[in-house]
């Protein structure tokens, strides 16, 4: 089977899952610790649903065993695929899962699983019925476990910045946990241009120009000190680039794919 940009899909599900309710997005750079746990915990969690379900990883320029931890995952569980997407950037990765998936739901989860996947079922019907629901650490209810406090300071003072130049109301776009209708992924993911951590400003971007509903949901999420972030360097290219997405919507840039 091949996919729309090209790319052949080495692990098919099988019958009748190839259109599952849920996929599962993993990103993964050189995440050859974290990442044996983590998909222990999400196909436990899987078994325990009463849908079908895929999980895709996408390892992404890592310099581990990574991806052959993913493909001896895949090879143990068909609905489990991995894939090596060969250009840089988690937001490159996460592109690639998104329009390789095949789910009525597709969420977006990071390696590290800071917020426990028995929390995914706020994201999905009945719980929830957005077009686009993302996790939040800021919303009413939201618990923050670990965090240091210069850590929290400084991500609310880069949220400050996004909310006024480019996405007010919404306090929270950087948590790697986000799920989206297939209908809504479809439309947005083939116009992602960003191939680093500032993809999530774009994508909530374009979630807003073609009108989809996006829903702030409390989690609890817990601070991981083997976060690959630089506060300031970091935002400094968050910066570039919401005016690198403004520059494009002013070239016409997002209306077509």
């Amino acid at each position: 089977m091949l996919h729309s940009r090209g790319r052949r899909v080495l692990h098919l599900l099988p019958s009748p899952a190839l259109t599952p309710f849920l996929s599962i997005v993993i990103p993964a750079h050189n995440e050859a610790t974290r990442l044996p746990h983590t998909l222990e915990q999400a196909l436990a969690f899987l078994k325990t649903q009463p849908y079908d379900s895929e999980i895709l990883v996408v390892e992404n320029g890592s310099a581990d065993r990574t991806f052959d931890i993913a493909q001896e995952f895949a090879r143990r569980h068909l609905a489990l695929r991995a894939l090596r997407e060969t250009e840089r950037g988690k937001g490159r990765a996460v592109q690639r899962g998104m329009l390789e998936a095949r789910g009525q739901y597709r969420f977006m989860c990071d390696a590290d699983l800071s917020m426990s996947i028995e929390q995914l079922p706020y994201f999905l019907p009945p719980a929830s019925h957005a077009d686009i629901v993302i996790a939040s650490r800021e919303a009413k209810g939201a618990q923050r476990v670990d965090e240091p406090l210069y850590r929290h300071l400084g991500g609310r003072l880069i949220n400050l910045g996004i909310r006024l130049l480019i996405l007010p109301r919404l306090n929270d776009t950087q948590c790697g946990f986000k799920c989206f209708t297939a209908e809504a992924a479809e439309k947005i993911f083939p116009r992602q241009t960003l191939p680093g951590w500032s993809f999530d400003i774009e994508v909530l971007y374009l979630a807003r120009r073609f009108g989809f509903a996006i829903r702030e949901i409390p989690i609890r999420w817990r601070f991981d000190a083997a976060t690959k972030l630089s506060a300031v360097p970091d935002a400094l290219r968050m910066l570039r680039d919401i005016f690198r997405i403004h520059a494009n919507a002013l070239r016409g840039k997002y209306d077509s794919a």
